[in-house]
């Protein structure tokens, strides 16, 4: 993962323990993934951090899964903050993979035992990942890095 070069918000930037530390606290993310033609599309998701890839647990039968079927490419802002001096955020982006099985049926698959660990903890208060037929992993392991914290001005 490399940060991108931020000329004008080096100042600001985030420190990568300040960043993974403020992604493994959010919970709700923004992801970006583009049709076909070209048009954009933004949908909110909830996600895990694991310190080298943002997972993203989602609808299998949704827009943005089709658009990353066709076409990998994604962008994901998760930011916080309510006024100016308190605005941070950390925008990744990349190429999105398949993880495991889809729709995810909890079958044995190594890679997603600790995000299946992670993420029923930190969105339900549960030891076990509950799968409803529905959804599946993604795995960004992001290309570009760019991250702000206002509260350092």
């Amino acid at each position: 993962m490399a940060d991108a070069q931020q000329r004008r918000g080096r100042r600001i930037m985030m420190t990568p323990a300040e960043r993974d530390a403020f992604l493994r606290a959010q919970r709700t993310c923004r992801v970006a993934t583009v049709s076909r033609q070209g048009a954009p599309h933004v949908g909110a998701l909830w996600f895990c951090w694991d310190g080298e890839a943002l997972w993203l647990y989602s609808l299998v039968r949704s827009r943005r899964w089709t658009q990353l079927c066709d076409d990998p490419r994604v962008a994901v802002l998760v930011d916080d903050g309510e006024e100016y001096g308190q605005l941070r955020g950390v925008e990744l982006s990349g190429s999105a993979e398949f993880v495991g099985e889809a729709p995810r049926s909890g079958a044995p698959f190594p890679e997603l035992a600790e995000v299946e660990r992670l993420f029923p903890a930190k969105y339900f208060g549960m030891a076990q990942m509950p799968y409803d037929g529905r959804h599946a992993w993604l795995k960004l392991v992001p290309e570009s890095v760019v991250s702000w914290d206002f509260r350092k001005l």
